[in-house]
């Protein structure tokens, strides 16, 4: 099925190829909507076999059956969760990992980050070398589903985790670099907070510093959304923080930055 169409906006717009095929795992989502109406329980019936692992196929299934009416993101976490007890992270290319690593539908590859994210075996720098593809990944949702899913990892190690993570706002792949900011969020979405994040932000500067004038607005959203988590906190280390970086860098993309940093403040004192 070709990947360019106009995706619908309500689940119930959705054609019924397309469902089916969303649902048999040969195309990726094309929005949120797509993502939402996936069947994921149908999703892995298709799909655990193709990939050597039918034999889990019912454990998992029962995992998701435990909760009651669970969501899309609440499916992905607990299918991901649920494999990585049974699904090793390996490099040879007929493991299941890299088979599902490599599937076509973004819904599969979201499952990917839980396995790597859930991984009891994988330290810190193992579930970030890992992580680092689906960072990377075409598709906004499994870029997204990637930071969710080593979160708690970061959260645990957090210290261990700015210092691994410090040399990815030099990589050249965009993606790669808003994780590091994505991630490391004081506040965050559809995640819990990093309180010690939230009472001491400039542990995170490795990571922010050089991205406070990136080239990319997808970076620049992040870094901008980062700190004005961090105003809730601690807003005059944020406004110090702005004023400096706007000194130092007079550039359009540190303005967007600090721009959109400041909105919260702007708020309260209007």
């Amino acid at each position: 099925m070709s990947e360019k169409r106009k995706p619908a906006r309500r689940m119930s717009e959705i054609p019924p190829q397309v469902l089916a095929a969303l649902n048999r795992g040969e195309t990726e989502t094309a929005n949120l909507v797509e993502w939402l109406a996936t069947d994921q329980r149908q999703l892995a019936r298709h799909v655990f076999g193709a990939a050597g692992i039918g034999k889990h196929l019912d454990a998992v299934l029962a995992a998701v059956a435990t909760v009651p009416k669970p969501t899309a993101m609440q499916q992905t976490r607990i299918i991901g969760l649920a494999l990585a007890r049974v699904v090793e992270v390996k490099e040879s290319p007929r493991s299941a990992y890299q088979r599902l690593l490599r599937h076509p539908s973004d819904v599969v590859r979201n499952w990917v980050g839980f396995i790597v994210g859930g991984q009891d075996g994988l330290g810190l720098a193992e579930k970030l070398n890992a992580i680092q593809s689906l960072a990377a990944d075409k598709h906004f949702g499994v870029r997204e589903t990637a930071w969710l899913a080593v979160r708690p990892a970061v959260e645990q190690e957090l210290e261990a985790a700015i210092d691994l993570l410090s040399t990815w706002p030099d990589h050249e792949h965009e993606g790669i670099r808003r994780f590091a900011s994505e991630v490391t969020r004081p506040c965050g979405v559809w995640c819990n907070h990093l309180v010690r994040l939230k009472s001491e932000p400039q542990l995170a500067l490795p990571i922010l510093e050089p991205l406070k004038s990136d080239a990319a607005k997808y970076v620049r959203d992040s870094v901008g959304n980062w700190l004005n988590d961090a105003s809730k906190s601690q807003p005059k280390w944020v406004v110090s923080l702005c004023r400096r970086w706007q000194r130092e860098s007079k550039t359009p993309e540190t303005a967007y930055i600090v721009n959109k940093a400041l909105r919260t403040l702007r708020r309260i004192d209007q």
